[in-house]
């Protein structure tokens, strides 16, 4: 969205009309209009209706638009999330539409599309030389002109005929306020308001509009404008459609006059507070304000104004046809899913039941024997592992066909053979028992000695204090270690990080766990925050480099899956490219779902760049796809282009790939910092296809991981 700086013209007069906000075309030239508007030669404040009318402001003409048509300055129209137009600009635009209307239209007894073509090219042309606006832009201002068009010609029956019905002498001329109204098509319109047909049809409006309960009191700013201002005045405060409602309800005193429309604003305030409570649950149009008035009329969503649908509102699915023979594929896809499922819990129970009794076996041969020797140790969990981790047995999932068959023969050979050759195993793991509870046995006398020497002694919490000092990592690395050993898990502490606003595009606090720290140094999965710390350690290296303007990054955990629904996160991607002039690259790592990979969104070119550390012919995950595609949507809007039907994606194939299943998120660090190291940014050639697909080498990995050490010991305490 334009800022509120750019979208200010209070002050268009200054600087030759070079305000931000407003747009100096060199290359178009300013189309000849082939009318003038009288309206706009004589501006007036006040103009004498008739005798018996009161004085008023009189028309608006606009004058301050068509000077600076003049000087050929486009005022930029703000948009809304949600694609409606709002701010001053989007205002003064709605007013001038009225002026054309009125004045451009002729005051005929026809329906829109019956009206000229020309006549509606003119008033689009008129407001694309004084205003740049958005994707669809003549569309909608078309149809704004037909709206004030038909209120128009409401507010002169309402006011200038029906009250002189019987004065027939005072509807001869034209009313003074409306100087541009010719007298022959006066006198047409006053005989065609006065006809029984018109009587009608007036009689059944009325009694529609009489139905309408709950009257609303908004201006020309509409329930965008509305959300726009109370965004302002209610910072942080979720404004949902139901507030909209009630707001749009009350006086400039912030009260409710109509008794009924208080009722309902009172039944909103409860729902709503039991929904804070989370005594009351919503789910899609089943909202506070659909509990409140009743359900939604088909096509129609109240609170949010004109022009949007239940389906975009909502965010509902559009509806499918499916072919039978879809049908039946799915149905049997299922069923065979479901198959698989029993068959891998039973090989799940027959394993179990094999490993209790050989436990059991091992308990009666070997004395004391300790069954939870024999668990693999594992590092400490990071709780963010199972939201955006790597792990081998779902990155193996992510292969095309051909890789999951070849891993799962591998599987079920192994499988196979040791069921086959079970009797043959137990023999041997006899011999192999024996042995093991002699090591066990001289294994414990030998800790219980140095333990006794060095006068060490246990960890309350029962943690293993681990030594670093023989772990192959950087220095830098070894001594983050050595501070989680001697600071954090003694103190239970965590390292809390600010990241300004400049990186993400809003100023975020995030935390390391000495977990986080730990996993890392053992070339474990990494979570998002891993992630995030390191595109902050990589903004200073593009501040050295004064290449902030080239490259721009996306809040991984912002965008992944977990993170939000797929609109939301859409918005998040949007504001990020919005709040840059297009030429940048940004770069998002995303995890679907147990594995990174790294987008690069280029928004000027609608080209998204695809690079997968995993071998293989690899595919964009559908949900990633759809929540850059619809951020570029919001993107196009906002800078008012068509945009491409869709956006062009672009898997680059010539990346380093990991050698096994956990390296991925090292690997999608490594890529960023591989892409800003090359100031002419040229990754397309880099990562082409037939370039070398071989892992990286450890040092480059350690490389990485010392740069993020590094910037975490700047926060130790």
């Amino acid at each position: 969205m334009v800022s509120q700086d750019q979208s200010k013209y209070s002050g268009s007069k200054k600087n030759g009309g070079k305000e931000l906000g407003m747009v100096t075309p060199q290359d178009k030239p300013l189309k000849k209009m082939k009318f003038v508007s009288s309206a706009e030669k004589e501006p007036s404040s006040t103009t004498t209706i008739s005798e018996d009318s009161k004085s008023g402001r009189g028309m608006s003409t606009m004058p301050r638009v068509v000077k600076r048509k003049l000087q050929k300055i486009k005022l930029v129209v703000e948009y809304n999330k949600r694609g409606k137009g709002c701010g001053p600009a989007h205002t003064e635009m709605q007013s001038y539409i009225g002026v054309l209307a009125r004045s451009r239209v002729p005051l005929v007894d026809k329906k829109w599309a019956d009206i000229p073509n020309d006549i509606k090219e003119q008033i689009w042309e008129a407001v694309d030389m004084a205003f740049v606006v958005g994707q669809g832009g003549k569309t909608s201002v078309l149809s704004s002109a037909a709206k004030k068009w038909k209120d128009f010609k409401s507010t002169l029956t309402r006011h200038y005929i029906l009250p002189y019905i019987n004065e027939r002498e005072k509807l001869s001329q034209p009313p003074e306020v409306y100087k541009f109204i010719e007298k022959a098509e006066w006198d047409a319109f006053v005989a065609s308001r006065l006809s029984k047909d018109f009587e009608s049809v007036h009689s059944q409006h009325a009694q529609i509009r009489e139905k309408l309960e709950y009257n609303h009191r908004l201006s020309r700013k509409g329930y965008a404008g509305l959300e726009d201002q109370l965004e302002e005045t209610m910072p942080g405060v979720e404004i949902d459609r139901s507030t909209l409602w009630k707001k749009a309800r009350q006086d400039k005193h912030g009260n409710i006059p109509d008794p009924k429309v208080a009722e309902k604003a009172k039944l909103i305030d409860d729902l709503q507070k039991q929904v804070a409570e989370g005594s009351l649950s919503i789910t899609g149009s089943n909202d506070v304000l659909t509990m409140a008035l009743g359900p939604e009329h088909p096509g129609r969503v109240r609170g949010v104004g004109a022009g949007i649908s239940p389906r975009q509102f909502f965010n509902l699915p559009r509806p499918q046809r499916v072919k039978f023979a879809d049908q039946l594929k799915e149905s049997v896809r299922i069923v065979l899913q479901e198959e698989t499922k029993k068959m891998e819990a039973r090989t799940k129970q027959l394993v179990e039941a094999e490993r209790e009794h050989l436990l059991s076996q091992l308990s009666h041969l070997i004395p004391n024997f300790d069954p939870s020797m024999l668990k693999p140790k594992t590092s400490p969990m990071n709780p963010m592992s199972d939201k955006a981790s790597c792990s081998g047995a779902e990155v193996r999932s992510l292969h095309l066909e051909d890789d999951t068959a070849r891993n799962g023969e591998q599987q079920e050979q192994t499988k196979s053979g040791a069921l086959d050759n079970q009797d043959e195993e137990k023999k041997e793991e006899n011999k192999d028992e024996q042995k093991m509870g002699e090591t066990i046995d001289e294994g414990k006398k030998e800790e219980e000695k140095e333990n006794k020497d060095e006068g060490k002694e246990e960890d309350t919490n029962g943690d293993e204090v681990l030594d670093y000092s023989n772990v192959e990592v950087p220095s830098s690395l070894q001594s983050l270690c050595g501070y989680v050993e001697t600071t954090l898990k003694p103190q239970g502490k965590i390292m809390t990080f600010n990241i300004e606003k400049e990186v993400f595009g809003a100023d975020r606090s995030t935390f390391v766990l000495h977990e986080d720290i730990t996993q890392f140094a053992g070339m474990e999965e990494i979570g998002a925050t891993v992630v995030a710390v390191y595109m902050r350690c990589l903004y200073d290296l593009l501040r050295e480099a004064n290449m902030c303007s080239m490259v721009g990054f996306i809040d991984p955990a912002q965008v992944s899956a977990n993170a939000g629904s797929l609109t939301d996160r859409s918005r998040i991607v949007a504001s990020r490219l919005q709040k840059t002039d297009g030429e940048q690259i940004f770069m998002m790592p995303y995890n679907p779902g147990r594995h990174w990979v790294l987008l690069i969104v280029r928004a000027k070119r609608e080209t998204v760049y695809f690079l997968d550390p995993l071998p293989g012919n690899r595919v964009v995950d559908e949900e990633g796809k759809n929540i850059v595609n619809s951020a570029l949507k919001i993107y196009n809007s906002h800078i008012g282009r068509p945009g491409r039907k869709a956006p062009i994606w672009k898997t680059l194939p010539g990346t380093p790939k990991q050698p096994s299943s956990v390296e991925c998120g090292y690997y999608v660090m490594r890529f960023m910092r591989d892409i800003i190291m090359d100031p002419s940014l040229e990754f397309e050639k880099k990562f082409a296809k037939g370039k070398d697909q071989a892992p990286y080498p450890q040092a480059a990995i350690d490389e990485v991981r010392k740069e993020w050490a590094e910037f975490v010991c700047l926060h130790m305490d």
